[in-house]
């Protein structure tokens, strides 16, 4: 709900002048604390899906690019010995939503990836 009301505060702040970029930050988070465990998935994804879909209206009227940051989550069903056990929260919600990801990883000592 708070998320969807900054859309459109951001919606009546571009209106007013020229953007190009719109950044939000870890787009998952508020939608994790409001709804907790498997019984309000549903309703979850539906809520995120629906604030997906304004994001990327305000991105069409508006000629701006949307970066969004995200969470990631140990996978449970992952098996222990893999390279990199964890995956994207918001599952194919997200994914669907998204143009463009990318993956950003911390290396181990001098090593960036």
């Amino acid at each position: 709900e708070h998320q969807m009301e900054l859309l459109k505060l951001a919606a009546a702040i571009m209106s007013q002048d020229r953007y190009a970029l719109l950044v939000v930050d870890s787009a998952t988070a508020l939608f994790r604390t409001d709804y907790t465990g498997r019984g309000e998935l549903s309703e979850r994804q539906m809520q995120m899906g629906q604030f997906l879909r304004q994001l990327t209206r305000l991105a069409e009227e508006f000629g701006v690019a949307v970066f969004i940051t995200n969470q990631v989550v140990a996978s449970p069903d992952s098996m222990s010995f893999a390279k990199d056990a964890t995956k994207p929260i918001g599952g194919n919600i997200m994914a669907h939503a998204s143009t463009t990801r990318l993956r950003l990883r911390k290396g181990r000592g001098e090593n960036r990836i």
